[in-house]
């Protein structure tokens, strides 16, 4: 059952990839953001960042909202006009990155349950 938090946390998750990943690549010029250094020293970095904060408000299945945020990245390389012969290749890579922003928004949003900032404890999983 989707409740209004969980969508809020889609449209999130969702926008801040969509408005990342597309400001890098007008920013370096690029049609796939992680052929720029920037994507890996500045946005990466961000959206593991941006992961982190979704899993701490949002904690039910926080690692949807970092999946979200990552794959947005798929829909700005093929809106900038990058080929579809690689995709499935794309997708996998794309796979491989979200894991640690996942694992991450996981241990945020367990951090939130564990008590320590007055949240109640809830499942996410």
């Amino acid at each position: 059952m989707r409740t209004r938090e969980s969508i809020l946390a889609h449209v999130l998750s969702g926008m801040t990839g969509l408005a990342l990943w597309t400001m890098t690549a007008i920013v370096t010029g690029k049609r796939e953001p992680w052929d720029a250094e920037t994507y890996w020293t500045v946005s990466y970095p961000l959206a593991v960042f941006g992961s982190v904060i979704l899993g701490f408000l949002f904690p039910e299945r926080a690692w949807r909202w970092a999946a979200m945020l990552m794959l947005m990245q798929f829909v700005v390389m093929i809106a900038m006009g990058s080929g579809l012969g690689l995709w499935p290749l794309s997708l996998i890579v794309l796979a491989v990155l979200t894991a640690p922003a996942a694992l991450a928004g996981v241990l945020a949003a367990r951090l939130r349950r564990s008590g320590l900032f007055g949240a109640q404890p809830a499942d996410d999983l």
